[in-house]
């Protein structure tokens, strides 16, 4: 793996841990910071045995979104219509990461650091953490996936009260209208993040790989085009080697070996 200025990334058994290493600057974001998370997200899917991610940060606060020094010298129409396309294509990559993506958030997670956090499969905050999506605050409408992934998680009404008003919400309240998962406190934040991320991976690989590209499907498709993907996930499913081992493992009343084939 490859150093990082801003980043940290390292791996526990099968999970992957990738820290947003800005504190100073409550781990917010500058093109060179999403260059450095593009290349981790390559290093991390390149490691062996691997079964989920969690992306988290250092600090107080998960992220308070993009750097405005950035936006306020390097954001015109010009250049925002060449390097967008790039940015969302970056979140993007967490969508349609080969393994589940659990987002661990506490303190702060504003714009573009809940556009991170939107596209990630899961979420689990701590108890002091507060979400918001302010850009239209500052003349702008979210461009990374915020006005796309917002309202098909928690309804077009919540999404247009949290993108319009520009109002925060805490840890409960996004529990509440479906933003988060699980909340917990602040200390327990990262063990819980671990044990979900370490439950997933110690589940037949293809399986969860079908799943993860199911549930997306479900949500961008009809249920005749997700309905045939289920037909097919378990065609395959069917004649793989860890499913025979799951049942056998069930029957024979032992933890599984799970091979990935």
């Amino acid at each position: 793996m490859g150093e990082y200025q801003h980043l940290l990334l390292r791996k526990e058994g099968r999970v992957a841990i990738l820290t947003l290493n800005r504190p100073e600057k409550m781990n917010t974001f500058t093109r060179k910071v999403w260059r450095e998370i593009v290349k981790a997200a390559d290093d991390i899917e390149e490691m062996e045995d691997l079964g989920a991610v969690i992306i988290n940060s250092s600090g107080e606060h998960f992220s308070a979104g993009i750097d405005l020094n950035h936006l306020k010298s390097g954001a015109n129409s010009e250049t925002i219509r060449k390097n967008l396309p790039w940015e969302q294509n970056m979140y993007n990559r967490w969508e349609d990461f080969p393994v589940p993506v659990i987002a661990a958030i506490q303190g702060l997670c504003y714009g573009s650091g809940t556009e991170l956090i939107l596209s990630c499969d899961i979420r689990v905050a701590a108890s002091n953490a507060r979400i918001a999506i302010p850009e239209v605050k500052f003349g702008l409408a979210p461009d990374m996936g915020g006005t796309t992934r917002l309202p098909k998680l928690v309804g077009a009404g919540q999404a247009k009260r949290l993108i319009l008003a520009c109002e925060e919400v805490d840890a409960e309240e996004a529990k509440s209208i479906g933003l988060v998962e699980i909340v917990v406190e602040p200390e327990d934040l990262m063990d819980r993040a671990m044990k979900l991320a370490k439950r997933i991976a110690s589940m037949p690989p293809a399986a969860v790989w079908m799943a993860k590209r199911g549930i997306n499907l479900a949500v961008e498709s009809s249920r005749m085009a997700s309905q045939l993907f289920e037909q097919a996930q378990s065609i395959y499913c069917c004649g793989t080697e860890d499913k025979q081992e799951s049942i056998d493992a069930f029957f024979q009343k032992r933890k599984p070996d799970f091979k990935g084939r």
